[in-house]
């Protein structure tokens, strides 16, 4: 008999529950990562531009919300490694300023359109595997009908979507609307689980077990005291792409490539970072319109090359950018709103504070992630630690 393993990974501790079996009793099961291997990546010395928030994390921007679903189910041909993951700009679906930005676009973005011919979206932002689109698409829909019966529920959900089908049998389509409906309503603020969780259990970033990582960045008093929050997907790259603090780290870290395995006896060689992609949501404070959080979006981009993505032509690399701040509704006849607009040409520290949170989020995720086995037998393995404090030591690049 299979084993079943569904963790609902939540970004604050939860009270005790009355069944082992109930969907609060799940969310209060966090993924099993022994506390040694529960480090980032400044606690492994490297080092980064900029000043981070409390979590260092896309929820130090006040009201944001993240959870997490992680479905892990099976072995050999029929090993399932997949979930979803919500990013929820505000507690109660309000309209937000949002803007996206597409560096390659072999990939999928709902909403977009909406975003982009308005300037706002009124949905939270899903990411999952590819395959899941559909599920999580009508999902949404039903959960914000189920959850807000009093207003008009989400009719263009944002879905977005990475390639997980290395590790889980993606065309099981083991991702049920109950499993959206479990993250959404685990969607918390404070510590947010990175690594093998959500969306992005199935997922590697330059030849590495990958998957969520996330990092923020607070403004000085003298450039508003915004704060930045960036949530990243990570699943591209080749690994003598990978730079970590500016150093070709992955020129030196020749082992532990992945093993791939098709069904036949021998593993397959690695593939490129051509079938993958790099999904990017970028939060902010500031009071800044749709316009600046274009700009924002494509600064984020930025610090994928800081790491070494170069945008194959087969990858997905998409940017959605939202703010916060409140728009204030008018009366009258007509729909009319409100709200104080920082002037662009003052958006250069949130550029910046855009492009330091994404290169460190992809750290992040990369230093969470674990190894794992999934379809086949494939295994990806984990980044070695030990390994990337040497290079950088040797490099001078090292914060002891």
């Amino acid at each position: 008999m299979r084993l079943l393993l569904l963790l609902l990974i939540l970004t604050l501790p939860v009270a005790g529950c009355a069944s082992t079996n109930s969907p609060a009793a799940r969310a209060a099961r966090h993924d099993p990562t022994p506390a040694s291997e529960d480090v980032r990546a400044r606690d492994l010395g490297i080092p980064f531009d900029g000043t981070p928030g409390t979590h260092n994390a896309i929820t130090d921007v006040a009201g944001v919300l993240v959870g997490h679903t992680t479905l892990i189910e099976g072995e050999g041909p029929h090993a399932i490694r997949t979930g979803v993951t919500a990013i929820l700009p505000n507690a109660t679906l309000g309209a937000y300023d949002a803007a996206t930005f597409v560096l390659n676009g072999d990939a999928e973005l709902s909403g977009a359109i909406f975003a982009e011919e308005f300037g706002y979206l009124r949905s939270p932002i899903m990411l999952t595997g590819t395959a899941s689109n559909g599920t999580v698409y009508t999902a949404v829909i039903k959960w914000s009908a189920r959850k807000f019966p009093d207003q008009s529920p989400v009719h263009m959900p944002v879905v977005t979507d990475t390639w997980d089908a290395y590790l889980s049998d993606y065309l099981a389509f083991p991702l049920t609307e109950e499993h959206v409906f479990a993250a959404l309503d685990a969607a918390a603020s404070g510590p947010v689980a990175e690594g093998n969780v959500g969306g992005g259990t199935g997922m590697f970033c330059h030849d590495f077990k990958a998957g969520i990582g996330t990092a923020s960045r607070v403004l000085s008093e003298e450039a508003g005291g915004y704060t930045v929050g960036v949530l990243v997907q990570s699943d591209y790259g080749d690994r003598d792409e990978l730079r970590i603090a500016g150093i070709p780290v992955g020129r030196e870290l020749t082992e532990r490539m992945p093993e791939l395995r098709d069904g036949s006896e021998d593993a397959r060689d690695v593939p490129s970072d051509e079938e993958r992609s790099i999904l990017v949501v970028v939060a902010t404070d500031a009071p800044v319109s749709a316009r600046t959080l274009k700009a924002m979006a494509r600064r984020a981009t930025l610090g994928l090359a800081r790491n070494g993505a170069t945008a194959s032509p087969y990858s997905g690399d998409v940017v959605i950018a939202f703010t916060t701040r409140e728009l204030e509704w008018l009366d009258g006849p007509q729909a009319r709103w409100r709200a104080e607009t920082l002037d662009h040409y003052e958006a250069g520290p949130l550029f910046t504070a855009t492009i330091q949170a994404t290169e460190e989020a992809v750290i992040n995720a990369l230093v969470a992630a674990r190894t794992m086995t999934g379809i086949h037998g494939s295994r990806i393995y984990a980044m070695p630690h030990d390994r990337v404090r040497e290079i950088l030591r040797r490099h001078n690049r090292l914060l002891e």
